[in-house]
Protein backbone atom coordinates (compact mmCIF):
# COMPACT_ATOMS: atom_id res chain seq x y z
CA UNK A 1 0.00 0.00 0.00
CA UNK A 2 1.42 3.55 -0.72
CA UNK A 3 2.04 5.67 2.05
CA UNK A 4 0.99 9.06 3.01
CA UNK A 5 4.48 11.30 3.93
CA UNK A 6 4.47 14.97 5.60
CA UNK A 7 7.56 16.15 4.74
CA UNK A 8 8.33 19.78 5.50
CA UNK A 9 10.84 21.99 7.16
CA UNK A 10 10.16 24.15 10.22
CA UNK A 11 12.12 26.76 12.11
CA UNK A 12 13.67 25.66 15.43
CA UNK A 13 10.36 27.12 16.69
CA UNK A 14 8.23 25.47 14.53
CA UNK A 15 7.28 27.47 11.62
CA UNK A 16 6.22 26.26 7.88
CA UNK A 17 6.24 29.93 6.77
CA UNK A 18 6.21 33.52 7.73
CA UNK A 19 3.02 34.67 8.21
CA UNK A 20 2.72 36.41 4.84
CA UNK A 21 3.88 32.59 3.36
CA UNK A 22 7.78 33.44 2.89
CA UNK A 23 10.31 30.57 3.31
CA UNK A 24 13.64 32.51 1.72
CA UNK A 25 14.82 31.23 5.65
CA UNK A 26 14.93 27.41 4.48
CA UNK A 27 18.68 27.25 4.07
CA UNK A 28 21.57 26.22 5.94
CA UNK A 29 24.14 27.77 8.11
CA UNK A 30 26.77 27.75 5.92
CA UNK A 31 28.80 25.13 7.77
CA UNK A 32 29.86 21.44 6.83
CA UNK A 33 31.57 20.87 10.29
CA UNK A 34 28.62 19.10 11.80
CA UNK A 35 27.14 16.94 8.86
CA UNK A 36 26.76 13.73 8.99
CA UNK A 37 28.17 10.74 7.00
CA UNK A 38 24.94 9.62 5.39
CA UNK A 39 22.55 12.29 4.10
CA UNK A 40 19.44 12.33 3.18
CA UNK A 41 18.50 12.26 -0.46
CA UNK A 42 15.65 14.78 -1.26
CA UNK A 43 16.10 13.66 -5.27
CA UNK A 44 15.28 9.65 -4.22
CA UNK A 45 12.21 10.63 -1.83
CA UNK A 46 10.93 12.72 -4.61
CA UNK A 47 11.02 9.83 -7.08
CA UNK A 48 9.10 7.90 -4.78
CA UNK A 49 6.37 9.81 -4.91
CA UNK A 50 3.90 10.39 -7.76
CA UNK A 51 0.83 12.38 -5.91
CA UNK A 52 1.52 15.58 -4.22
CA UNK A 53 -1.09 17.24 -1.69
CA UNK A 54 -1.46 20.94 -1.17
CA UNK A 55 -3.63 23.36 0.58
CA UNK A 56 -4.42 26.63 -1.69
CA UNK A 57 -1.95 29.05 0.16
CA UNK A 58 0.49 26.38 -0.08
CA UNK A 59 -0.49 26.06 -4.16
CA UNK A 60 -0.22 29.55 -4.71
CA UNK A 61 3.04 30.04 -2.35
CA UNK A 62 4.72 26.95 -4.59
CA UNK A 63 3.52 26.34 -7.47
CA UNK A 64 1.87 29.42 -8.77
CA UNK A 65 4.86 31.56 -7.67
CA UNK A 66 7.20 29.42 -10.22
CA UNK A 67 8.28 27.40 -8.19
CA UNK A 68 7.05 24.36 -9.55
CA UNK A 69 9.47 21.58 -9.14
CA UNK A 70 6.77 19.27 -8.73
CA UNK A 71 6.81 17.95 -12.61
CA UNK A 72 5.42 14.70 -13.29
CA UNK A 73 3.54 14.21 -10.44
CA UNK A 74 -0.08 14.12 -9.56
CA UNK A 75 -1.05 17.81 -7.88
CA UNK A 76 -3.90 17.34 -6.01
CA UNK A 77 -5.44 21.10 -4.36
CA UNK A 78 -7.17 21.06 -1.52
CA UNK A 79 -9.47 24.27 -2.09
CA UNK A 80 -12.92 25.41 -2.24
CA UNK A 81 -11.60 28.33 -4.43
CA UNK A 82 -11.91 28.33 -8.22
CA UNK A 83 -8.29 28.06 -9.97
CA UNK A 84 -7.51 28.26 -13.83
CA UNK A 85 -7.13 24.34 -15.06
CA UNK A 86 -3.51 23.01 -15.01
CA UNK A 87 -2.16 19.53 -16.63
CA UNK A 88 -1.85 16.99 -13.43
CA UNK A 89 -3.30 19.20 -11.29
CA UNK A 90 -6.67 18.15 -9.66
CA UNK A 91 -8.51 20.72 -7.34
CA UNK A 92 -10.93 19.27 -4.82
CA UNK A 93 -12.87 20.09 -1.67
CA UNK A 94 -14.83 18.58 0.95
CA UNK A 95 -13.43 15.20 2.84
CA UNK A 96 -9.32 15.24 1.56
CA UNK A 97 -8.46 12.96 3.62
CA UNK A 98 -11.13 10.38 2.30
CA UNK A 99 -10.17 10.88 -1.01
CA UNK A 100 -6.71 10.39 -0.40
CA UNK A 101 -6.89 7.24 1.82
CA UNK A 102 -8.88 5.70 -1.30
CA UNK A 103 -6.10 7.24 -3.62
CA UNK A 104 -3.60 5.57 -1.22
CA UNK A 105 -5.40 1.93 -1.35
CA UNK A 106 -4.85 2.14 -5.51
CA UNK A 107 -1.65 1.67 -7.55
CA UNK A 108 0.95 3.74 -7.49
CA UNK A 109 4.07 5.29 -5.73
CA UNK A 110 3.75 7.19 -2.34
CA UNK A 111 2.01 9.96 -1.56
CA UNK A 112 3.81 13.17 -0.68
CA UNK A 113 1.27 15.90 2.08
CA UNK A 114 3.25 19.06 1.26
CA UNK A 115 1.16 21.80 2.97
CA UNK A 116 -0.13 24.08 4.38
CA UNK A 117 -0.53 23.72 8.03
CA UNK A 118 -4.74 23.67 7.69
CA UNK A 119 -4.14 20.75 5.66
CA UNK A 120 -1.77 18.67 7.34
CA UNK A 121 -3.88 19.11 10.68
CA UNK A 122 -6.82 17.81 8.82
CA UNK A 123 -4.36 14.33 8.20
CA UNK A 124 -2.61 13.91 11.66
CA UNK A 125 -5.64 14.59 13.91
CA UNK A 126 -7.36 11.87 11.78
CA UNK A 127 -3.90 9.90 12.47
CA UNK A 128 -3.14 8.60 9.01
CA UNK A 129 -0.10 9.99 7.98
CA UNK A 130 2.68 6.82 7.70
CA UNK A 131 5.54 9.37 8.11
CA UNK A 132 7.09 12.46 9.10
CA UNK A 133 9.51 13.60 7.56
CA UNK A 134 10.33 17.01 8.97
CA UNK A 135 13.51 18.84 8.30
CA UNK A 136 14.51 21.52 10.84
CA UNK A 137 16.16 25.15 10.02
CA UNK A 138 18.83 26.33 11.93
CA UNK A 139 16.54 29.56 12.64
CA UNK A 140 13.98 31.24 15.11
CA UNK A 141 11.00 33.01 13.19
CA UNK A 142 9.09 34.26 16.46
CA UNK A 143 5.76 34.23 14.47
CA UNK A 144 4.50 32.65 11.05
CA UNK A 145 2.54 29.52 10.12
CA UNK A 146 2.71 26.65 12.61
CA UNK A 147 3.15 22.87 11.84
CA UNK A 148 1.57 21.67 14.47
CA UNK A 149 -1.99 23.08 15.51
CA UNK A 150 -3.83 22.57 18.75
CA UNK A 151 -5.32 19.63 19.84
CA UNK A 152 -3.40 16.77 18.17
CA UNK A 153 -4.05 13.41 19.22
CA UNK A 154 -1.35 11.33 20.72
CA UNK A 155 0.88 10.02 17.99
CA UNK A 156 4.06 7.47 19.20
CA UNK A 157 6.61 7.27 16.69
CA UNK A 158 9.80 5.93 15.88
CA UNK A 159 12.81 7.76 14.98
CA UNK A 160 14.13 5.66 11.63
CA UNK A 161 16.45 8.41 10.29
CA UNK A 162 18.64 11.50 11.16
CA UNK A 163 20.90 13.31 9.26
CA UNK A 164 22.60 17.06 9.71
CA UNK A 165 23.45 18.89 6.31
CA UNK A 166 24.70 22.31 6.50
CA UNK A 167 23.04 22.94 9.82
CA UNK A 168 19.96 21.47 8.81
CA UNK A 169 18.92 18.35 10.96
CA UNK A 170 15.98 16.38 9.11
CA UNK A 171 14.37 13.48 10.98
CA UNK A 172 12.39 10.51 9.65
CA UNK A 173 9.86 9.08 11.80
CA UNK A 174 7.51 6.44 11.26
CA UNK A 175 4.32 5.09 13.26
CA UNK A 176 5.44 2.93 16.23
Amino acid sequence: MRKIILNLAISLDGYIATNEGGFDWIKGHGDPSTDTEKQFSFEAFTASVDTIVMGSKAYEDCVLSGLDTYEGNELIIATSREFEAKDHTVFINGDICGRILDLRKQEGKNIWLFGGAGLTDAFIKADIVDEYIIGVIPVILGEGRPLFLKDNPTIDLKLTECTVNDGIILMRYSKR
